[in-house]
Parts: structure tokens; sequence; C-alpha cells
């Protein structure tokens, strides 16, 4: 049996605690679809527990990957020689064998979805295990995380239609931004290492100081699409109240980092941006539960 300490070593390994990011994109985009194919905005026990299932799978599968395929690169950069395949924790094959179990939990659980979830998750592969090659060849890495994370939103919407719509393809893209502006700021840690070691991205190819104002205007487009979101699925003042916490939040992240002071980019990183998620799922469930009872 695998003691308490173990798991903890795995968790730590693919950051569970980061699945905050993702997952209540998701809820929300299950919530309005539900909304809009019901009028109820409850998906039901099925599609709520399937879609958390393949999510918090998708996630481990993703990070489990990017930890094992990166080992070396992570070996050599002293912020990240402690992680738990460089240093020796977790060996690459248990890496290895806990990315494919993911994978095979993650089928199974869009198997009990629609026949589209299932169509979809060959590519949702590729998006999951591609991320960690694309910071060797370009800059637009950060691009990849931002679709690869936004399809979770998508997908919270296609579990409970079985189809596209205008509000999953809004809802992705607000994902998309939001993780390109998020992701770059966390990589102003790493340009000089970057540069030196010829690791692909926006701060090693433009500068810490264009790096953070493409951040901004990313977030920028964030909170407009947020906004568009909300115009797209008829919301109520309670989903626009909940936006207007979400650009403050986003204002923060800016607030807090510049050029010459990242010692807070953690913060930025982690904590903004887990209220932001869990803002954004706060403000959809209001918006559905007001919009049902009135």
């Amino acid at each position: 049996m695998m003691s308490g300490v173990r798991v903890k070593t795995f968790l730590d390994l693919v950051k569970f605690e980061h699945t905050v990011f993702a997952l209540p994109f998701a809820y929300a985009g299950m919530l309005l679809a539900s909304m809009q194919q019901n009028g109820t905005g409850w998906p039901g026990w099925h599609v709520l527990v399937w879609v958390t299932v393949a999510m918090a799978a998708a996630r481990t599968a993703a990070m489990g990957a990017n930890r094992v395929i990166d080992r070396f690169i992570d070996a050599r950069n002293p912020r990240t020689a402690g992680r738990e395949v460089p240093s020796g924790k977790v060996s690459p094959a248990q890496a290895w064998a806990l990315v494919v179990v993911s994978l095979m939990v993650m089928a199974f659980a869009a198997a009990q979805l629609n026949p589209l979830c299932l169509a979809l998750l060959p590519l949702a592969v590729v998006f999951l295990i591609g991320y960690p090659y694309t910071k060797r060849f370009t800059w637009l890495c950060h691009a990849w995380l931002g679709v690869t994370d936004g399809a979770a939103a998508a997908g919270g919407w296609i579990a409970v239609t079985g189809e596209f719509a205008p509000g999953a393809w809004v809802l992705w893209a607000v994902v998309i931004f939001w993780m390109i502006g998020l992701d770059v700021i966390y990589a102003t840690m790493d340009r000089d290492f970057d540069v030196a070691n010829g690791i692909r991205s926006i701060p090693a190819r433009f500068g810490i100081p264009r790096a953070l104002r493409i951040a901004a205007v990313s977030h920028a487009l964030t909170f407009a699409l947020l906004l568009l979101v909300g115009v797209v699925t008829g919301a109520s003042f309670w989903y626009y109240l909940a936006a207007l916490v979400m650009g403050g939040i986003l204002l923060f992240e800016h607030r807090i980092v510049n050029p010459n002071d990242l010692a807070r980019v953690n913060v930025a990183f982690f904590d903004a941006n887990m209220w932001l998620a869990l803002t954004m799922l706060a403000g959809v469930v209001v918006d559905v539960a007001w919009r049902t009872l009135t």
C-alpha cells in the first residue's frame, strides 16, 4: 500500500493544488451550457462526476508528462532542480506510469459523457503531452498552454450539450488569453536561465519589460472576453459583478509585478489566479441560480 508520504510526493509532482485553475472554468462551462439547454443550470450528477474525473485526470497526465519530459532541463535550473523527478524522489518510469494511468482514466471518463467528448480525446492528448516540447522550438509555447487549459472550459460545455456553441468558443478564448498572461508572468523568473539554455519563451525572446506588457494586453483581452461571455449567454447582473471583480484581480497581478521587482511573481501566479478562477465559478453559480429562480 502506498504510504501517505508517497502519495504527497506524487501530488507534489503534478502540483495537484493547481487543478483549481482549470476546474472552475470547466464547471462554469457546464453550468452555463445547462442553463441554455434546459433553463435550470444543473447538468445532473452523472455529468458533474465524470467532468470532474476527466479534468483531474487530464491535468495529472499533463503535469506528469511535463515533469518527466523536462527533467534534464529542470535539473540544470536551480529553481527547479529539487522537483520530484530530477531529484530522484520519483523515477521517470513511475512518472510515465502515472501519465498512462491518468490518460486511461481520462478516456474512460470521456466515454461516459458523449460521443463528441470521446472523439476529441486524441486531439486533447496531443495538446496535453505536446506542451513541454513547444518551449524547445517556439516562444509561442504560452499560447499552446492556453489552448490546452482552455479546452477545460469548452469541455465542460460540450459534456452537457454534445456540441460546440458560441458560449463554448468564447469561454475557451477567455482561458487561452488568461493562461498566456499568467504563464508569461511566471516565465519571467527563468528568463536568464532560458536565454542561456536555448529555452523559448516570451520573456527570453522580448525581455522582461516587454513580456510583462504582452501579459497585460493578454489579460485586458481576457477581461473583454469575460464580458462577452455574459452577452453570449444572457447573463444577469451577478455575473457581470463577478467579471468586474476578476478584472480587479487581473489589475492587481500587474500592480505587484514589475521588471525591477519579481519577488511577488508566485503571489501573482498562484494566489491571485486561484481567486480569479473561484470568483468565475461563484459568479456563474449565482448567475444561473438567480436566472433559474426569477
